[in-house]
């Protein structure tokens, strides 16, 4: 747990910044998922079918952005019990993005003291309430 502060309901996590996300690891991610789809490292393609010139990140990565988010705050990858998302909408290279989030219970399961909380990724690009690409819920074990 990154604070020393009690946890619980309306708890904030602490915001957790992609300052630009990389043309470059979409296109590695790409390769490493066997991910044919050329939206994602291809900017002629993108052209071509009239989607601007900045490859669209692949869902997993931004899956990826809030699960770090939520288990830097937590204690590391084990403190993550479950992680559910919804996909709202597109995130393109460059783009600012900030993972929020908000314990809404917490409670005791077997013994393990578990903080349910809601997240949401976010397209900042200079505005602090920028528009949700990602949201859903994630259960942590807390120390």
């Amino acid at each position: 747990m990154t604070t020393a502060a009690p946890v619980e309901v309306g708890t904030e996590l602490p915001p957790w910044e992609v300052a630009s996300v990389s043309a470059e690891k979409m296109k590695t991610m790409a390769a490493l998922l066997s991910d044919p789809t050329p939206i994602h490292w291809d900017v002629a393609t993108l052209q071509a079918l009239g989607m601007g010139d900045r490859p669209v990140n692949q869902g997993p990565l931004n899956m990826g952005y809030v699960m770090n988010a939520v288990t830097a705050w937590a204690g590391g990858a084990g403190s993550l019990r479950r992680l559910r998302v919804r996909f709202l909408g597109t995130v393109l290279a460059g783009q600012h993005l900030r993972v929020r989030g908000t314990v809404r219970a917490v409670r005791e399961e077997d013994g393990v003291r578990l903080a349910d909380c809601d997240v949401v990724l976010e397209v900042v690009d200079g505005d602090p309430g920028g528009d949700a690409v990602v949201s859903g819920s994630a259960t942590v074990v807390l120390p």
